[in-house]
């Protein structure tokens, strides 16, 4: 169970409980779940209705209780690169999917941050099972509808070629003909907007900080290939796998407002030795 104590200011007094919890950001669901249990909303620590009024000096708790279906617990060893009552930021590893499927069960991020984070795994964004990087989790409802769309990601790759400069790909994505997996830039596709910045390069493979606008099935890896620069080591799409046998990308820094403090938080994780390799010599 999550508790969070509000401390009624001057300018939120006489506000009913319902709209001043509505404003700080929980959503109609989960205010419903609040109002249904006998402990979720209490005012100076007595059970309190959403329509009572709140006045100043006045302490406000809610009491958010674990639910949804928790991951089964895996043994794996994952970095945990930040965690606090609220969210839990995973350094994930290449070739470990995030969700459970039907081809995988046991072996995801899911089961690997089980143990660190009991209920259901509320990934707010995903990551292909071979990009490796950061992926922030919500340990509750208020968390995860507080922090979706609200994270800006930044993702580093490495390109096959030399590229210069930077610039912004605008290219429509769909799936390719029959495909389950494949995609392809398409005028008749969804709208897909990636930011690119060369950042140093060698004889073979350039470094880029990328950016998504929007977040297509494997946008990066379909926007670099329409440009003729695939990803290293991504053989769906045309990289070369000599020196990596995954796509090189990595999600390395990622910053948002916490969904309660209010603070401002960057994560920033290392480049794994895949990637680290395949930069030597760059300038």
């Amino acid at each position: 169970m999550r508790t969070i104590d509000f401390e009624i200011k001057a300018e939120d007094s006489g506000k009913k409980i319902k709209d001043f919890l509505r404003d700080f950001g929980v959503s109609g669901s989960l205010l419903k779940k609040l109002k249904n249990s006998e402990s979720g909303i209490l005012k100076n620590g007595a059970h309190a209705r959403a329509i009572d009024c709140v006045s100043a000096g006045d302490t406000l708790t809610i009491n958010i209780e674990n639910s949804g279906k928790a991951p089964e617990k895996s043994e794996t060893k994952i970095n945990i690169l930040y965690e606090d009552e609220d969210i839990i930021a995973a350094d994930k590893p290449a070739n470990m999917p995030v969700h459970e499927s039907r081809n995988h069960r046991g072996d995801t991020l899911s089961n690997a941050v089980a143990g660190n984070c009991p209920g259901a795994f509320r990934a707010i964004y995903r990551l292909d099972r071979d990009t490796s990087g950061i992926v922030l989790i919500a340990k509750n409802e208020l968390a995860a509808a507080k922090l979706a769309g609200k994270v800006k990601k930044y993702y580093y790759a490495v390109a096959c070629g030399i590229i210069e400069g930077g610039g912004t790909i605008d290219k429509p994505i769909k799936r390719e003909r029959e495909s389950i997996i494949k995609r392809c830039a398409a005028r008749d596709g969804e709208r897909a907007v990636t930011h690119y910045e060369a950042l140093a390069h060698n004889a073979k493979y350039t470094l880029l900080k990328l950016e998504l606008e929007t977040g297509r099935t494997h946008q990066i890896r379909v926007h670099l290939a329409h440009i003729g620069f695939p990803l290293a080591g991504d053989d769906l799409y045309g990289g070369s796998t000599k020196d990596i046998k995954r796509q090189a990308l990595h999600c390395r820094d990622i910053y948002f407002t916490h969904p309660v403090s209010g603070k401002r938080i960057h994560i920033f994780s290392e480049f794994p030795q895949d990637i680290k390799k395949l930069t030597e010599g760059m300038s």
